[in-house]
Order: C-alpha cells, then structure tokens, then sequence
C-alpha cells in the first residue's frame, strides 16, 4: 500500500549534545541527510524523513499510512500538524549556529482537505520568514504530488543559548 520513508533496519535516534554545541543547525541537518546521523524517532514512526535542506528552507516526504488513520476512515490531523511542525522547526535550525537551540512556542495548522493511505507522497516545504534575536516565525504548506494544498502552518519558535555541557 504505502512505502516507508525510513527502512526498518535504519536505527531512529537523537542528536548527541556535544554536536549541538559544536556544529550549526543546517550542517546538522545536511548530515542527518546524508545518513552521517539518525533519523529523528518521531519521523520513523509516522513515515516522514527530510529530502531537501538549504538556508532557511527545508522539504520533507511523507506519506500516511493505516495505522495513522482517525476512527472516521482519513488521515488524523496530527500526522499532518507533526510533519509540518518538523519542517517549520527544521527550517529554524537552518539559521541557526553552533550553541544555539529552539523550541516551539506557537503553532497554527490550517487543515485544506483530507489524506488517506492512499493519498501517495506528499511534500511538506517550510521556510523562515522571521529571525529575530529571541524568536523566529516560519510558514510551510504540505502538498500532494500534483500540487494539491492539504494543510497550511506557521509556527513560533524561541531561540536561546544551550545550556554548558557538564
């Protein structure tokens, strides 16, 4: 029915906190592409992996599977708002240099129109249209292979100074 974005033998993981200390996001973000570091947990289990990562903009695939299914027979809307909220955190980090981290703060989906398992790939583009010194905004669409809108985001983050390593 639906392929899988990250195999199974690929193991999820998180980030070690000395990288996040020592390396700028979008490098970060351009080594987890290349497989150098792992896929987020969060990723693997709903079927969606980053494909594309510049300065201030990232793409991420996905596709929905049945066991992302609602009891109403679609796609649950959270599937769509985690792959969104990953692209717009994700396009944040781009910006960001070594030491830096972020975190969401507010966040607004607009659902266009529903996904089901058979809906096939969809692309999930976002991009940074505010850094500022504390805070950042970014916006990001989620589109199918044709073009077709299914979700609009924007989302807040804050910016701040990682905590010394002990």
């Amino acid at each position: 029915m639906s392929a899988r974005m990250i195999p199974d033998e690929i193991e999820a993981g998180i980030i070690p906190l000395a990288r996040l200390h020592d390396t700028a996001g979008i490098d970060l973000l351009r080594e987890m592409l290349a497989g150098k570091l792992p896929p987020a947990h969060i990723a693997k289990l709903l079927n969606f992996a980053p494909c594309d990562v510049d300065d201030g903009m990232v793409r991420f695939r996905g596709q929905p599977l049945l066991e992302h299914y609602n009891p109403a027979g679609t796609v649950h809307g959270g599937w769509m708002a985690t792959l969104l909220d990953s692209a717009l955190g994700c396009c944040v980090m781009t910006k960001l240099p070594a030491g830096t981290g972020y975190t969401t703060i507010e966040f607004k989906v607009n659902l266009v129109r529903p996904l089901s398992a058979h809906s096939g790939e969809v692309i999930c583009e976002a991009r940074v249209v505010h850094l500022g010194r504390t805070t950042a905004v970014s916006e990001g669409t989620i589109k199918t292979a044709d073009g077709k809108l299914i979700a609009t985001g924007t989302e807040t983050c804050a910016i701040f100074p990682l905590p010394p390593l002990k």
